[in-house]
């Protein structure tokens, strides 16, 4: 599909996808940053900023590699399952937030990763092992029959 006939005239397309999108379009979490963006019927979530969006990726990254005991797998560099993938974004950032902010309710991607940053120093140096722990915990909500 060219998504150019869908575009309006003077519209630039952002091509920073949201790296927690699958998070935010289940409402698991929100971001202040993301922005949603449509061509044609198709919708996807953008970031709004650069330096946010490595950040999270850089967050993502390290999730994914510290939760593969927990989700038992060897190999974190291959393509994950949809529901894997869910249980990652969504229940580390919950296990990220009550690290960094157990007092809020729901999970602001860029608020998170920002706090965590100013109060780890790195995002290197995050307690994963409390984070792992979201990840193990979430579950995916089941299919009605």
């Amino acid at each position: 599909m060219d998504g150019t006939i869908y575009r309006p005239p003077g519209e630039e397309i952002n091509r920073l996808p949201c790296v927690f999108g699958k998070a935010l379009l289940a409402q698991s979490a929100v971001c202040e940053l993301a922005r949603r963006q449509t061509i044609g019927e198709a919708e996807s979530l953008v970031c709004a900023s650069p330096v946010a969006r490595a950040a999270c990726g850089t967050l993502y990254g390290l999730l994914r590699e510290k939760s593969a005991f927990a989700l038992r797998i060897k190999a974190t560099e291959r393509i994950l399952p949809h529901a894997m993938v869910m249980k990652i974004q969504c229940g580390g950032l919950e296990g990220l937030r009550q690290v960094v902010s157990p007092d809020t309710h729901a999970p602001d991607v860029h608020r998170l990763v920002r706090a965590a940053s100013e109060r780890y120093g790195s995002l290197d140096d995050l307690p994963f092992s409390e984070i792992v722990k979201g990840v193990a915990a979430f579950q995916l909500r089941r299919r009605r029959p």
